[in-house]
């Protein structure tokens, strides 16, 4: 529990955070049906689908837009509540059939959804939502072809209210995928009338403008502050949240948002560090969950000489600290994954490498590479994400250069860190945090170790490992074969090295004055199910 001198001193030394963002904090905000939540990331886009939107901005395709189906809610062992993967439920859509083959799936339509303008939601919208997921290229089109959506005429409006897919072969991802948040359904009428020859998706127009049926509308945008959701009363795709307004205001500062959620300032601290859960678990309520098919990751890009060296990558596998990072950057929450075992005798991921820090070991595979008097190197950190990268780094530094590597630590902004880690794939040394979306070991494999995915941000180039994601990624989890080829792909990447696992972290959210949480694993705020009451 902590003190109440300890208390008196962050909110003391927090004060002229504080101060400023209360003073533009709107009256409503002490409203009952009104919740304020803090996070520390920057959203930078209204539009999922736009090159270059970040993780933060997920939030807005989840709340204010709608998609045909979506996961059901479940309780976890601990009592949480969190998404359930194996349970699909309607969302715009009021029922679907698959065909016996598998490669028809036939949607009927909630025939009273309709969007904000109050105009009717037809399957119209849908096949150009889908068109516009599958042409608009980068992360988005390449998200729907993992589920088996490549081209407009697989998509096709029968009628107003009847929306059909066609695949070409059947796929175990197929329905999730229709469940995450980049196959939004958009209010194809609006978006027309503001496309433009060169921008024939609206995405300048929608970046700054959504137009959706979700169960909130966005109310005000301030780059750089603050998003706030109004709820869109209309909205049919669920139960109707209890919470009229949202605020979401962005608070870099962890000790800022820690005082602000620790005096009930505001209801809601989005993705706090593992060391505020820790500590405040004992005196407000605090949501820590694993997040499934994740790793906190040091990536190697082959780009830089060095690194193309398999002596070198292991010296730098050898020489890792992993449990004084666990222990100072994740202060024990989450799961080891170092010191596995050598065997593969099973398909779990994310899996233990069998690396653990010896650095007798890393010197003699720095002396066997081309490469054994050191070499100089710029390790890369997100300042979105300082309160576990920042540790890490320094850590890491440290240990590099006990072998004789010299590490210099690049703080990148987090609005930017996007572009230049996974679009450019420009950074030598940096860490990750990629968590796949869809909770198989091959879907995992196909965004991070697949050659020129987004988050292969290793830029790792592995032909084997390319031949088999591609053949399991579609295969029934019992089809006898697909065991066999998971731990084949597990072997090259152990050997291969282009990302090294530190460890499998959680997701942790404090709450003083609010309910309702659920763990998702996109990791952003679902809001339609808060209530103002004590989760």
């Amino acid at each position: 529990m902590p003190t109440l001198d300890r208390r008196a001193f962050l909110a003391s030394a927090a004060s002229a955070g504080i101060l400023p963002f209360l003073r533009i904090l709107p009256a409503e905000a002490q409203e009952r049906d009104t919740l304020v939540t803090v996070f520390g990331q920057t959203i930078n886009s209204l539009d999922l689908h736009r090159v270059g939107t970040n993780r933060a901005s997920y939030q807005v395709a989840i709340n204010c837009y709608d998609r045909l189906v979506g996961f059901g809610a479940k309780q976890l062992p601990s009592g949480e509540m969190s998404y359930d993967y194996d349970t699909i439920v309607p969302e715009l859509a009021e029922s679907w059939t698959i065909s016996d083959d598998g490669l028809t799936i036939t949607f009927k339509l909630k025939p009273d959804a309709t969007f904000w303008d109050g105009t009717k939601v037809t399957a119209e919208d849908v096949k150009w939502s889908f068109d516009r997921a599958v042409l608009a290229g980068g992360f988005p089109s390449t998200q729907m072809r993992a589920g088996g959506f490549f081209r407009p005429d697989q998509f096709e409006a029968l009628d107003e209210e009847t929306f059909v897919v066609r695949l070409d072969y059947p796929s175990k991802l197929s329905l999730p995928n229709l469940a995450v948040p980049v196959p939004f359904i958009i209010n194809s009428k609006v978006a027309k009338a503001n496309a433009t020859g060169d921008d024939p998706w609206a995405m300048e127009y929608l970046h700054m403008n959504p137009a959706g049926s979700g169960a909130y509308k966005v109310a005000r945008w301030d780059q750089g502050q603050q998003l706030v959701y109004e709820r869109n009363d209309a909205w049919v795709g669920g139960e109707l949240p209890a919470i009229r307004r949202v605020i979401v205001r962005e608070v870099p500062s962890a000790a800022t948002r820690r005082a602000l959620v620790e005096r009930g300032d505001v209801q809601i601290s989005m993705d706090i560090p593992d060391r505020d859960a820790a500590e405040l678990a004992d005196s407000l309520t605090v949501h820590s969950t694993p997040i499934e098919n994740c790793m906190h990751c040091l990536c190697l890009n082959s780009k830089f000489a060095p690194f193309q060296d398999a002596n070198v990558r292991k010296a730098v596998a050898y020489a890792v600290p992993y449990q004084a990072i666990f222990e100072s950057a994740a202060y024990g929450r989450g799961a080891r994954l170092w010191g596995g075992p050598e065997e593969i005798d099973d398909i779990v991921w994310p899996r233990p490498f069998p690396y653990d820090t010896n650095l007798d070991t890393a010197r003699e595979y720095l002396a066997q590479s081309g490469y054994p008097d050191g070499f100089e190197v710029t390790l890369s950190i997100s300042l979105d994400l300082v309160d576990w990268m920042e540790p890490t780094a320094l850590l890491i530094q440290e240990a590099l250069g006990r072998i004789g590597i010299t590490v210099t630590v690049d703080r990148i902004p987090g609005a930017n860190w996007r572009t230049v880690a996974l679009v450019d794939k420009s950074l030598d040394l940096h860490l990750e945090n990629f968590g796949g979306w869809l909770n198989t070991p091959c879907y995992y494999f196909f965004w991070a170790y697949q050659k020129d995915r987004l988050f292969n941000s290793s830029a790792y180039d592995s032909e084997a490992v390319h031949e088999l994601t591609e053949r399991t990624l579609h295969m029934a989890m019992d089809d006898p074969e697909y065991a066999p080829l998971i731990k084949e792909m597990f072997a090259h990447v152990i050997e291969d090295l282009p990302r090294i696992p530190l460890y499998q972290p959680a997701l942790n959210v404090a709450m003083n004055g609010a309910g309702g949480y659920e763990f998702w694993f996109h990791r952003q705020l679902d809001i339609r199910p808060l209530n103002g009451g004590e989760a």
